[in-house]
């Protein structure tokens, strides 16, 4: 989309500006006459910060150090640029999740996103350096040692508010009068797209695959997200270190038999498993979870805890998992102090109705003891019961494992009973499952 001759004065005008340029940008007469010009003809309101950081990210000359200036975008580049970013209805998000401590893993593809270990010129695709670079000269992409590191990425479309500056500052145009310290229960950690993604990884067997778990059952953890919003007008953060992910030393010889001292990413190593397992983990197997995950039996938070889990340490984890357990298989029902007689397991307390059906999906009798076991260390610990010991690794794993089965198990009744209420197939599994108890 190109610009008029009008904008590219008005452009032209802030790109002559040497450097350092004023003071306060945003009070230049130039920047105003470029500001006023854009509300005339966009609307949207005044848009003062959204458009210093479109003028950041085209790279504004007088703003770039002098051995910088090349990054500068020429003027009329710049000008459409600027024109399409007033003009458009929708931005592309992408979340970029390193996977720190990953040992070598199959690249998968799966809905909007993909796991993968790239070249330091596709990472420089990904974030955007250009972009990166003109907002922040001084802070280079290190775009080389982050390739030695696997990744998570996601992308996600969405709507995007014809103000410019709410985009820029959303809480300019926040309403005021809500309760900012309010707790939504549906908000994980990771923006949605992401945690679904990780949910889905997260039904692969790590736990088994794991060499080393004493030091850690996971395959991979994910300590951060850089979020890149296409959107001209959202700022940019600055460009992640390779120093916050886990890298050793790493001595190798060169041809005289002298050592040279370089690095490499830390791995937690994992089984041979994981080269054939993985990659099951495709297109069709997401497209499956997306239809489960629209059926009665994801109604209840049980990606939030198992996502929960994977996030957590210590006796949090084993508390988030046995708790993506009872949202998985729990009923409100099951807590109620008198149960209606002809309920033909009325007897039965809460934690062995969750026990049974448990044991009807896995068909598993020794899945249900350690449930009820694992269940009996939740409640020591919740209750304050003196003299609780140390969890092992193995009580640790097996709540993972339990948990991570029992979510792979409603996927399958999903796709079994698509059209059933969870009630109904939850009854079912009790009246099969009481056989285990």
């Amino acid at each position: 989309m190109e610009a008029d001759q009008e904008f590219l004065d008005a452009l032209a005008t802030l790109w002559r500006i040497p450097p350092p340029g004023p003071d306060n940008l945003l009070s230049a007469p130039a920047f105003v006459a470029l500001s006023e010009l854009c509300d005339r003809r966009y609307g949207g309101g005044k848009a003062t910060f959204a458009l210093s950081n479109a003028l950041r990210s085209l790279g504004l000359p007088c703003e770039l150090p002098p051995n910088k200036s090349e990054l500068a975008l020429d003027l009329p580049t710049a000008a459409a640029t600027l024109v399409a970013a007033y003009s458009r209805k929708m931005t592309v998000r992408r979340y970029l999740c390193p996977l720190d401590l990953a040992d070598e893993l199959p690249p998968m593809t799966f809905g909007n996103a993909r796991v993968a270990q790239f070249t330091a010129e596709e990472l420089e695709k990904l974030f955007d350096a250009p972009r990166l670079g003109r907002n922040f000269p001084t802070l280079p992409l290190e775009s080389k040692r982050l390739a030695q590191f696997q990744w998570l990425v996601v992308e996600e479309e969405f709507p995007i508010d014809p103000r410019p500056e709410a985009r820029a500052v959303p809480i300019l145009f926040a309403d005021m009068q809500r309760d900012f310290g309010e707790i939504d229960p549906h908000l994980g950690r990771f923006p949605p797209a992401v945690e679904g993604a990780l949910f889905f990884l997260l039904l692969a067997r790590w736990e088994e695959w794991s060499t080393m778990k004493d030091v850690d059952w996971r395959g991979f953890r994910m300590p951060w997200i850089y979020t890149l919003d296409e959107d001209l007008f959202v700022r940019l953060a600055r460009p992640p270190s390779p120093d916050s992910l886990s890298l050793e030393p790493w001595i190798i010889h060169d041809g005289w038999g002298e050592e040279i001292e370089l690095e490499r990413p830390t791995s937690l190593p994992l089984d041979d498993g994981v080269k054939t397992e993985l990659p099951r983990f495709n297109a069709s197997a997401w497209a499956e979870l997306q239809a489960a995950l629209t059926t009665s039996l994801f109604e209840t938070p049980v990606v939030h805890f198992l996502v929960r889990a994977f996030l957590a340490d210590g006796i949090d984890e084993v508390i988030a998992h046995m708790t993506a357990i009872e949202a998985s298989l729990g009923l409100e029902l099951d807590h109620k102090g008198k149960r209606p007689k002809t309920d033909p397991h009325w007897k039965l307390s809460a934690t062995k109705r969750v026990a049974a059906r448990m044991g009807a999906a896995l068909a598993d009798a020794k899945a249900v003891q350690d449930y009820k076991d694992l269940f009996e260390l939740r409640s020591a610990f919740i209750h304050g019961r003196a003299g609780l010991q140390k969890i092992s690794t193995p009580q640790r794993v097996l709540a993972r494992g339990l948990a991570r089965r029992v979510a792979c198990a409603l996927i399958s009744l999903a796709a079994a009973h698509p059209a059933s209420s969870r009630a109904d197939i939850l009854a079912s599994l009790l009246d099969q499952g009481t056989v285990y108890l």
